[in-house]
């Protein structure tokens, strides 16, 4: 899938994503704010494919889950940034959004259009045609992105293991 890229800086912590005092409203109406401190359009601009890039320290501050999952409903495809807060990292692995770690995420600018190859550990800069290399995930939490995270991907490990019920011939 190729998406666009929307840019930021460093230190994007999770008030910015799922600003607190808008704790109360249902997912998406919290999705409509993410980011809008510092790009009011980026909720509205956003869509199904598009990715979130920034620098360094991306997620920090609380653990709310809220935060991958505003951008999962606004349909970022994977954010990619220098480095993560450790539990905004594992909050969007477990919700299914790729979490990639690429020292080269500067080098990306704002409306640039990119191309994720994620068991190859591949993304494309379609606009520049730079290939950038990231460490592949390992084939567990990939197939667990792949599910829709990790509730989606426990449920289908379960339902395979149920053995199959049906009449006697």
């Amino acid at each position: 899938m190729t998406g666009r890229a929307f840019v930021f800086g460093d230190e994007i912590d999770t008030d910015l994503l799922a600003p607190g005092h808008l704790m109360k409203l249902d997912p998406d109406a919290l999705a409509s704010h993410c980011l809008e401190a510092i790009d009011p359009s980026f909720a509205s601009s956003a869509r199904e494919g598009d990715f979130v890039v920034a620098g360094n320290n991306y997620g920090l501050g609380s653990s709310r889950e809220q935060a991958a999952i505003s951008l999962k409903r606004l349909g970022i495809q994977a954010v990619i940034a220098k480095s993560f807060a450790r539990i905004f990292w594992r909050n969007a692995i477990n919700l299914g959004l790729p979490a990639i770690t690429l020292a080269e995420a500067g080098e990306i600018v704002a409306g640039d259009r990119l191309s994720l190859d994620l068991a190859a550990g591949r993304l494309t800069n379609e606009t520049t045609g730079r290939t950038y290399e990231f460490a592949p995930f390992p084939d567990h939490l990939t197939a667990m992105m792949r599910d829709g995270g990790l509730i989606a991907h426990l449920k289908r490990r379960s339902a395979d293991a149920q053995p199959e019920t049906g009449a006697a011939a």
